[in-house]
């Protein structure tokens, strides 16, 4: 192997990356080599408390060995045959989901995109085939300020401009409500729309909880007017909010359900489009696909992170820690926070930006052992493991007192 011109191979990770890797993100300077339970370590050797769990994906914490060894012992078995055969291990992860969550049938994906994109195709079908809108017409609405993933479609209906700049056209059929708004969202109900995909909580958008009862009146009104609530639970589910979905808190189900992140524990990407049964039954052989959906590793570790999250109680002390690194942040009292919000260990800390941008705080933090990443450089995102214990959440927030300090100074 040779190096490109005047491009040394022995560079450092960074270099490398800079030189060859497209710059798509924008990341902080740490190269982590390593990670154990709740913590990280850099090529220096420096340990670090990580506070981002990869969006909720390491929701388990890393390297948790019981997924490990489910990972490990199935891919000495069997990893990837297609869709073509069936498996000994699909029946009982999907058995396993739909069981969790209250649904009745499963369809797994591989990222989250792909589990957003089944329920957008699933609920237009079922609006043309169940519900009678005429070909061509049915719509969906969105919320303002969604994130749903980085596909076409998606980014078609985001409010955000960077996510759409340069990538149209996009394709019609979505209709845009404010997050939140219950009066909204009736209005923009007609005998065309098929769905509704919210997230319950606002995840990129800076962690934005609705209003009580939102999501209760959503449910009544896609009732009402035969329309499908699907949540998008890729961020929110499997404990990260102190239950096992964020629409348990306000006791409701969905007609459709997506969830991804945390369902590979850390380790795969899994994801599924769930949903009640007259809504999957629109999809029929040839219909829709992947390649690596359902395969049996993501299979057997899909269906390990599901017994652990049980198991270990992890929703409920997600909940228990969720209270804990609220109520220490707001006790900081500090003027550069503006608002402490979330729920469970999914918590935003909102930056004046006339004291600091929100990714300096995340710079400090870093040198001071906490990696996190900003969202749209106004909010600390800080959703560490659910099984982080609460002598670190208080040395996290410990170190975002620090860097305040040393920044007002």
């Amino acid at each position: 192997m040779t190096a490109h011109p005047g491009f040394p191979l022995e560079a450092s990770p960074i270099a490398l990356e800079e030189r060859y890797g497209a710059h798509n993100y924008h990341p902080l300077p740490v190269v982590l080599t390593r990670g154990q339970g709740v913590h990280l370590w850099d090529d220096q050797g420096r340990r670090y408390l990580d506070m981002m769990s990869a969006y909720s994906a390491v929701s388990f914490g890393h390297s948790h060995p019981q997924l490990v060894e489910a990972l490990v012992a199935q891919a000495r078995q069997l990893a990837v045959t297609s869709r073509a055969f069936h498996t000994d291990k699909l029946g009982a992860f999907v058995q396993r989901l739909c069981s969790a969550t209250g649904m009745d049938r499963a369809l797994p994906m591989n990222s989250g995109a792909e589990a957003v994109e089944t329920a957008l195709k699933a609920a237009r079908k079922w609006g043309y085939t169940v519900k009678g809108v005429p070909e061509g017409r049915a719509r969906i609405i969105v919320a303002a300020n969604n994130f749903a993933g980085r596909t076409t479609t998606i980014v078609g209906f985001s409010t955000e401009p960077q996510y759409r700049a340069g990538f149209g056209p996009f394709a019609p059929g979505f209709v845009t409500v404010p997050f939140g708004d219950a009066d909204a969202l009736e209005a923009a109900i007609t005998p065309d729309t098929v769905a509704f995909l919210v997230e319950p909580i606002q995840g990129e958008a800076g962690i934005v909880v609705p209003p009580a009862g939102f999501l209760r009146k959503a449910r009544e009104l896609c009732t009402r007017h035969n329309v499908l609530l699907i949540c998008d639970e890729i961020q929110t589910g499997l404990g990260r909010t102190g239950a096992l979905l964020a629409c348990d808190h306000e006791g409701i189900r969905p007609d459709g359900l997506t969830l991804g992140k945390a369902l590979g524990g850390g380790l795969l990407p899994v994801s599924a489009f769930l949903a009640r049964e007259d809504v999957m039954a629109v999809f029929t052989p040839g219909d829709h696909g992947s390649t690596f959906g359902g395969n049996p590793l993501s299979a057997a570790v899909g269906a390990a992170a599901l017994q652990l999250l049980e198991e270990e109680k992890l929703s409920q002390r997600a909940a228990a820690g969720g209270e804990t690194l609220m109520a220490e942040l707001r006790a900081l009292g500090h003027p550069a926070i503006r608002d402490v919000r979330g729920k469970g260990l999914l918590v935003g800390v909102e930056i004046d930006p006339a004291f600091a941008s929100a990714r300096v705080v995340c710079e400090g933090l870093m040198r001071e052992g906490v990696l996190t990443k900003d969202t749209h450089g106004t909010v600390v995102r800080l959703a560490p493991p659910l099984v982080i214990e609460p002598a670190q959440i208080t040395e996290a927030v410990q170190a975002l007192r620090r860097v305040l300090l040393s920044l007002a100074r």
